[in-house]
């Protein structure tokens, strides 16, 4: 049905273009876009690296949108040629229709048949997104209306099913979301604004013959509300989960029970020139999965490794940084239990939270000088829910369970400090320096048994220069010195962009403190070695095409919090963007 309902838009969409002197079709809006992501893996004889079985590998997406006054429909066609790139799901394989939608919208209501994107408040309940850098599409199958009767008011109403590769899952979603403007409804003189946000999301599937103690319906119920005034902003989120199996260690566990929580406190301040910004997050069993098992491919990967079938987003609360060294050790939300008594870790949920801090010197200041200088600052720690908590029962069977404390933090998982400043030196030369010091928790992190602690510090540097022509050169140059892992780092970066059209780039990470003693988090290159990277791009209108050759360190990739790891890899790689 899927398929047949998909070449059906594609042909209108296809009639309609054909017939371009048609009154009707002069009033039809067509859109598209078309993504090329392709990587030939080859041979690095020092990295001990062969030709994959697959060395030529693609991702492709193409999507074509019509419009017709309060009327629109569009379809995403995939294409993973000869197989998706390397450690993205195993389910995004050859070529198929992916999503589809048709739209009615006018003031007051949007009604969406077929594939749509959704998100509830900050996530915590759900969302749903397309990131293709990660391998992440999970949108909803169904149906989606909202209403808006005045500017104050919303509602939303929802059911479908989740993406999951080119199929869905098996768990049926309902959700309904408020958002109130109750400041402006009640006083709407009022100096300052107070806004409600209220939703309940419900998922529903059968349970394995046998299972009693848990309802086959779990709900997340989000409770939201913000207030502002001049300056000064708060909010606050709390979210609950209704009783579920429990997945421990990325295994469910049918007679362990336990309901889940969210808080989030959001608190600010910005004017002109300054504003600071604190997030605190408590997070326990905040896993939700339109479909409560993970599905398992080998012993150490399951669908959790790719983020399928997730519905809501529990993103890092920790600084996105440019540096490509301080992304070497990058921060992955501990959202899932995981209690293993041979390893001695035990992981309940998450606290913490970040703080940012923004001045801007003015100009002609001792500090500002000519063009002024901004100074960002940010600090951010997560800890391990303190809990009580035991492995065995009263009769001696094995029983993981626990209680965790409010408020109560045990160990460190990750604790980070940077700064940055940046400053505009003349009408054509500005740069920026950073120092960012990080506390990486490897052993709770990754749940694993041997104990590693890595403290390291990174000095980044960058600067641009404009010429006429819209002619430009950055540099970048930075270090990171770690007191473990595989020490220190040296690496910079090159980009000459010639014109709107042509750049050139080259860049270069070398790790040369490499110990063969030293425990390894990752027990690939083990050798001192350079990452480099170096090609070219091409920009036309709204084209992109990127070339470039280089090797790929293993490790996190990661987009707004969200990580998808990749493995160590060396080849050439041709992107394509276009938009028509």
């Amino acid at each position: 049905m899927k398929k047949i309902i998909a070449a059906a838009a594609l042909a209108f969409c296809s009639a309609f273009h054909a017939q371009e002197q048609d009154s009707i079709q002069n009033k039809i809006n067509i859109s598209g876009n078309f993504e090329h992501n392709g990587q030939w893996y080859t041979n690095d004889v020092q990295r001990q690296i062969k030709h994959d079985p697959i060395p030529l590998r693609s991702n492709n997406y193409l999507s074509l949108n019509a419009s017709y006054g309060k009327f629109s429909a569009g379809i995403q066609a995939e294409s993973y040629v000869n197989e998706a790139l390397l450690n993205f799901n195993p389910k995004y394989t050859k070529t198929n229709v992916a999503t589809y939608y048709a739209n009615y919208k006018n003031d007051q209501w949007d009604i969406t048949a077929g594939y749509f994107y959704e998100q509830f408040g900050s996530g915590l309940a759900l969302r749903s997104w397309e990131d293709r850098s990660l391998g992440i599409n999970n949108a909803l199958r169904g149906g989606r209306v909202k209403y808006t009767p005045t500017e104050n008011l919303a509602f939303t109403a929802l059911y479908g099913r989740q993406r999951s590769g080119f199929d869905v899952s098996k768990g049926d979603i309902f959700g309904f979301n408020t958002e109130i403007g109750i400041s402006q409804l009640l006083f709407p003189h009022a100096e300052w604004t107070l806004n409600y946000g209220g939703s309940v999301v419900n998922r529903s599937e059968n349970l394995p013959e046998g299972i009693t103690k848990i309802n086959k319906n779990t709900f997340v119920i989000s409770n939201r509300i913000g207030v502002e005034k001049n300056q000064f902003y708060a909010n606050f989120e709390h979210d609950y989960k209704s009783p579920d199996a429990v997945i421990n260690a990325a295994k469910i566990n049918y007679d362990w029970v336990k309901s889940g929580s969210a808080y989030l406190l959001n608190l600010g301040y910005a004017e002109k020139g300054f504003g600071v910004d604190a997030t605190i997050r408590r997070i326990e069993n905040m896993l939700f999965l339109s479909e409560r098992k993970p599905e398992v491919y080998s012993p150490e990967n399951t669908s959790l490794n790719y983020n399928d079938k997730m519905m809501n987003y529990v993103p890092s609360l920790t600084k996105q940084h440019h540096s490509s060294l301080a992304n070497i050790y990058v921060y992955q939300t501990q959202n899932m239990i995981a209690m293993q008594f041979d390893e001695k870790i035990q992981k309940f949920g998450e606290i913490g939270g970040q703080i940012d801090l923004f001045y801007e010197f003015k100009k002609g200041s001792a500090l500002g000088g000519k063009y002024g200088t901004k100074v960002a600052a940010n600090f951010a720690t997560l800890y391990n829910l303190a809990a009580n908590y035991s492995y065995f029962d009263a009769n001696g069977d094995y029983s993981p369970r626990f209680t965790s404390k409010f408020l109560g933090a045990d160990q460190n998982y990750f604790r980070e400090f940077s700064i940055e400043v940046s400053k505009k030196l003349s009408p054509t030369v500005k740069g920026n320096i950073s120092l960012i010091n990080q506390h990486y928790n490897d052993q709770y992190i990754r749940g694993i048994f041997q104990k590693s602690i890595i403290n390291a510090t990174t000095l980044f540097s960058e600067a641009t220069i404009s010429f006429a022509n819209s002619r430009s050169i950055t540099a970048s140059l930075e270090h990171l010195w770690a007191d473990s892992d595989r020490k220190n780092w040296l690496g910079g970066s090159i980009e000459y962009v010639h014109n709107n059209n042509w750049s050139l780039f080259v860049s270069d990470m070398y790790n040369y403190g490499f110990d063969p003693n030293e425990h390894l988090i990752s027990a690939t290159d083990m050798f001192k070695i350079h990452f480099y990277n170096v090609g070219a791009t091409y920009r036309q209108g709204s084209t992109r095409v990127s070339l470039n050759y280089g090797r790929q360190r293993g490790g996190l990739v990661c987009a707004g919090g969200i990580c998808r790891f990749v493995p160590p890899s060396t080849g050439l790689g041709l992107q394509i963007n276009t938009t028509f």
